[in-house]
């Protein structure tokens, strides 16, 4: 992969979006790149954390299981995505399984590399804590919505933030936002803790009601204002 994409890649990243050009190229420096297959695992939950991951192509998902088996998505990423997102600040084990859904391009960064960079250049390890402050936000958010909410607002939340984080604007109507990844309903029910069965019923329902619909290609449409006046 050239240099000039990696670049464009990690200034796509969240926490890389403030560095300028010449605060990028030591992390660009330090950056490596790696092809995976579907259905094989970047790392698995346990293994020793000590490496990042961008995605410049392909589609990861993150997942815990329980002492049963029983799986629980943590999230569906996409190109631009990091993962595991805490890695840098972290000593120990990943957290969570990493299995590639869709054939992917990574940028790998070595953790040990990584903080030497920050020692290095204060000025990046700043604007990186700042970005990772408003990380930590919303994953906050996240963790109330399953505290606070029943099933129907979490669903309804859930479809909001895929649409925030992997949804564009649809025919020009800036009220409907597609979905542009595909996600079964297995996958939604794993990223709430519900089941499928649940989340399929409560889909049926919106779609019946106008707030959802599906373009030829299985992608939602999500209405959404009127999602969001379901929650007031």
């Amino acid at each position: 992969m050239a240099t000039l994409s990696i670049k464009q890649l990690l200034h796509s990243v969240p926490i890389f979006k403030e560095l300028t050009d010449e605060e990028l190229q030591p992390i660009i420096d330090i950056s490596q790149t790696r092809v995976f297959d579907a259905k094989s695992h970047v790392f698995m939950q346990g293994d020793v954390l000590d490496r990042v991951f961008f995605i410049y192509s392909g589609k990861v998902k993150i997942y815990k299981t329980d002492f049963n088996g029983r799986e629980q998505i943590v999230s569906i990423l996409t190109a631009g995505d990091m993962f595991p997102h805490a890695g840098f600040f972290r000593k120990g084990e990943y957290p969570a399984h990493a299995e590639i859904i869709e054939p992917s391009t990574l940028v790998v960064i070595s953790i040990a590399n990584f903080e030497q960079i920050l020692i290095k250049y204060p000025d990046v390890s700043m604007k990186v804590f700042r970005v990772m402050g408003e990380k930590i936000i919303d994953l906050q958010n996240r963790l109330e919505e399953q505290i606070l909410s029943n099933t129907y607002e979490q669903i309804i939340k859930l479809l909001l933030r895929l649409a925030k984080n992997h949804g564009k604007i649809y025919k020009g109507d800036t009220n409907k936002i597609v979905i542009t990844t595909q996600f079964t309903n297995r996958e939604l029910a794993n990223m709430i803790g519900s089941s499928r069965e649940t989340v399929s019923r409560t889909l049926n329902q919106l779609k019946k009601r106008g707030l959802i619909d599906t373009n030829s290609e299985g992608l939602y449409i999500i209405e959404t204002e009127k999602l969001e006046d379901e929650l007031y």
